[in-house]
């Protein structure tokens, strides 16, 4: 099971900075969560995600579920021992994926979908769903949900809020005693009080902790304030408050201000890929010309193994080349740079001055040089 203490709120907005206790380690909140999808967080070994300052990370139950399959990982120790990460892990129900999907059935016993790999009827329970995970083995788990896509009618939104609670109750029914924690999803879409009334149901349960779901799904920045603005005051602040999905560093640092302690997203290694990296100053696109004789590290002061041993051209040249170098490389500055913004928001509301380096931060990150991959 996991413990969380909070160590300080800050004055001016409601950012918090906590300790998340797990059986594999302490993860100072709050904290962003790098995305390992089979496993694997894309291009990064263990060891350098570790070099990167990441305490904890995300595996996905509907693609583990495929392959290699949950009794492949339980032979191999779970998934601690198959993937050599011997930190915190936290894996979701699948339900995102299988919401994600063109054909599906959803019912009041749960959700019927097609098998990417050999297109096999799939009935996806709340009780299949905690199974699977009890297999994999992570510290904290999460219960199958209805994530309701953007925009949604307010008809569609109450029946996501529904299914939500009911499917918990009977993930808590089959989770029983299990070691794992497993949090409570909030839903609603963009209706406060939709939101308001799954929290408040949700909060009677007495769960370990309490995640916000629902707000990835193309909202934008100003709709997703006003979610969890409406959203995470029900939730228990001696709790762990977790922010699914979420995003950019703007998107992190708004969701620090209104309370919440925990994100993941593939947006650092997913940008990566593309040669898109962050810095303070925004995000620079690697394979413009700009960078072919730009012998400066990506970012000026960084501490990651790519700013330290590397230049720019020497990445434009990877990027430019194909070669898969370029990505590593990108991958380990994007991940640090998500892990030091993290820390020194952490730092910041130790302080009792989150609200002037959110400021300060927001007001030097501008306008990115390139457009985002999609």
């Amino acid at each position: 099971m996991i413990d969380f203490a909070l160590e300080a709120k800050d004055r001016e907005t409601a950012a918090r900075a906590g300790r998340l206790s797990t059986p594999h380690g302490e993860v100072p909140t709050p904290v962003f969560m790098p995305v390992g999808t089979h496993a694997a967080v894309r291009a990064l070994t263990p060891e350098q995600l570790r070099q990167t300052g990441a305490r904890i990370v995300l595996a996905n139950t509907y693609h583990l579920a495929l392959r290699p399959g949950p009794e492949v990982v339980r032979k191999a120790g779970g998934l601690h021992g198959f993937m050599a990460w011997s930190g915190p892990i936290l894996t979701d129900s699948g339900g995102y994926q299988v919401f994600s999907l063109p054909r599906k059935e959803i019912s009041a016993e749960g959700v019927c979908f097609a098998s990417e790999l050999d297109g096999k009827k799939i009935l996806l329970t709340p009780e299949l769903a905690i199974e699977l995970q009890h297999a994999l083995g992570a510290d904290i788990i999460m219960p199958l949900d209805e994530c309701t896509p953007h925009p949604a009618t307010r008809k569609l939104a109450a029946r996501g809020v529904s299914h939500s609670l009911a499917w918990l109750e009977r993930c808590i029914a089959a989770h029983g005693d299990g070691a794992q924690a497993l949090f409570g999803i909030v839903q609603g879409s963009v209706y406060p009080d939709l939101r308001r009334a799954c929290a408040e149901a949700m909060v009677k349960l007495d769960l370990p902790g309490y995640a916000i779901g629902g707000v990835s799904v193309g909202e934008g920045l100003e709709l997703l304030k006003r979610i969890v603005a409406a959203t995470a005051p029900q939730l228990p602040s001696e709790r762990p408050r977790y922010l699914m999905g979420v995003g950019l560093p703007e998107d992190l640092l708004e969701s620090i201000a209104l309370g919440m302690d925990m994100f993941d997203c593939v947006i650092p290694t997913r940008f990566a890929r593309s040669a898109t990296l962050f810095t303070r100053r925004g995000r620079i696109r690697m394979t413009h010309r700009r960078y072919r004789r730009d012998f400066y590290p990506i970012e000026p002061g960084c501490a990651c193994y790519a700013c330290g041993d590397f230049t720019r051209a020497y990445l434009h040249h990877l990027y430019r080349s194909n070669e898969i170098l370029g990505t590593i490389l990108g991958a380990i500055h994007n991940v640090s740079f998500y892990q030091t913004l993290m820390t020194q928001a952490r730092e910041a509301i130790l302080a009792g001055r989150f609200l002037h380096f959110k400021t300060a931060f927001l007001s030097e990150y501008g306008a990115p040089d390139a457009a985002a991959p999609d």
